[in-house]
């Protein structure tokens, strides 16, 4: 693992409007430092959490994804946000983890926020995605996913010299989460850092949706013990740092508690439709 180059964009989104949407962002990114290995956009970033996939939801050929292929070349970083996304006759909230390269990774949301109604209008996902970058694992989830600790729990492996290896040493979340429970937002991601002993970033948009629902940010990155290293609270922001491997490892042999976890077992990562 070496020093990891991330930065987060925390901005406003212009309610189901992808055009501005990317004008706009791409504005905020000509700032982005070079050398930055990973950049994280926010849930559902071309539109806001709209629940009108028939109007917006693209292919993955669509406008959007182009957009990520040619920033993620063009700034050389691995660009990862949410989109709307049609496939046969369904929708997905996807997740894309793009490389400079064109190459794509993709994650479904697992947990559909049902008091929205998002269950009745997307598919839910059925495999996580944990992607590597410069020695790092990152597992990707997005906004509700948060709520269920299971879903994030690291599975702890063995290597084939029996050393003990956690499954990821980054989380990260992308949301669209209201004001309103910003509290929540920010314990669970306390949590989430804490109880599998990793970096976790979410980064949530600001501003107001075209549902007058309130979002105030405070996109953040918390270290392997639950301290905040930075938080956005409510400005727009682009704001970059570097991760510390350093500070993970020495952690993890300090305090061994991954080792002591329960073994669990998710039966089946498939849901029924």
């Amino acid at each position: 693992m070496q020093p990891l180059p991330i930065a987060v964009l925390q901005t406003k989104l212009f309610w189901e409007n992808p055009k501005q949407n990317l004008e706009h962002m791409e504005g905020l990114l000509r700032h982005l430092p070079p050398k930055t290995y990973l950049t994280i956009l926010p849930e559902m970033f071309s539109t806001g959490f709209s629940m009108d996939p028939i109007s917006y939801a693209e292919t993955m050929d669509g406008e959007s994804v182009h957009w990520m292929k040619r920033v993620a070349a063009d700034k050389k970083t691995i660009l990862v946000g949410s989109l709307m996304i049609k496939e046969g006759n369904k929708y997905f909230n996807r997740l894309l983890w793009v490389l400079p390269n064109g190459e794509i990774g993709q994650y479904d949301k697992r947990h559909l926020f049902a008091y929205a109604g998002e269950d009745e209008k997307y598919s839910p996902g059925q495999k996580r995605l944990i992607a590597s970058v410069n020695g790092w694992r990152i597992n990707l989830q997005i906004c509700y996913d948060l709520r269920f600790p299971v879903w994030a729990r690291q599975r702890s492996t063995y290597d084939e010299d029996g050393n003990f290896q956690p499954e990821y040493d980054v989380l990260v979340y992308v949301a669209n989460w209201p004001a309103r429970r910003a509290e929540a937002w920010k314990t669970l991601l306390r949590a989430r850092a804490i109880e599998n002993q990793c970096y976790v970033i979410g980064v949530n948009r600001i501003g107001l949706d075209g549902k007058e629902i309130d979002h105030s940010g405070d996109s953040c990155i918390i270290g392997p013990t639950g301290e905040i290293l930075h938080s956005c609270e409510s400005r727009e922001e682009l704001f970059s740092t570097i991760l510390d491997p350093t500070l993970l490892l020495e952690t993890r042999e300090r305090f061994p508690f991954l080792r002591d976890a329960d073994g669990f077992m998710i039966l089946s990562d498939e849901l029924p439709e």
